[in-house]
């Protein structure tokens, strides 16, 4: 493959984004989902894993630190940042529970999970969100086109239409970051 064809493949995804009225509708209502939480004093939690765990600890960041404007700290983290309590718990019990474990400590009714995983079908992630919706959270997956299990699990769903690994993480960040610029907006 070429360095263009590369990058068309990118476009293209986007494009598709662009194009999917649905999908739209729902990256609206994640903003507002995730807008009415920090009103109400709620916090955002997001996980995933490897390239998925960056893009979560990219986003948590961009909450907690700031966007495009100088303003005061939101509660967001992603879950995987205390490697003393990740590598424990992997050893100690499992690594399917490292997420569902910190969700049950730390989330609480009307706080939001954001969930990441290309497939939508990892074990951690899907155990999560199950806890988060035990818990009363706010569930988010971003997954690729088929949304694997987390399909049925999520309260919304933004399925990337890509089966392409790398095209599916490059557009939930940039879905991200227009969740973080509108919500960024419209709190501040």
């Amino acid at each position: 493959m070429t360095i263009r064809q590369i990058i068309e493949a990118s476009i293209s995804t986007k494009q598709q984004l662009l194009e999917d009225t649905v999908l739209l509708e729902k990256i609206a209502t994640v903003t507002e989902v995730v807008v009415q939480a920090f009103k109400h004093g709620h916090k955002v939690l997001f996980c995933g894993n490897g390239g998925s765990a960056a893009d979560a600890q990219h986003l948590a960041a961009e909450f907690s630190g700031r966007f495009y404007t100088d303003r005061d700290p939101l509660p967001s983290e992603a879950l995987h940042v205390n490697t003393s309590y990740l590598t424990a718990v992997a050893n100690d019990y499992s690594f399917d529970v490292v997420y569902s474990r910190l969700v049950k400590g730390m989330g609480r009714k009307g706080d939001v999970l954001i969930a990441l995983s290309t497939s939508g079908n990892s074990v951690n992630i899907i155990k999560a969100v199950e806890q988060a919706n035990e818990i009363g959270m706010i569930t988010v997956g971003f997954t690729g086109k088929t949304g694997g299990q987390m399909k049925e699990l999520c309260n919304v769903l933004i399925n990337v239409p890509s089966t392409d690994t790398p095209r599916i993480q490059e557009t939930h960040i940039l879905i991200g970051h227009i969740i973080c610029q509108l919500a960024e907006e419209q709190l501040f």
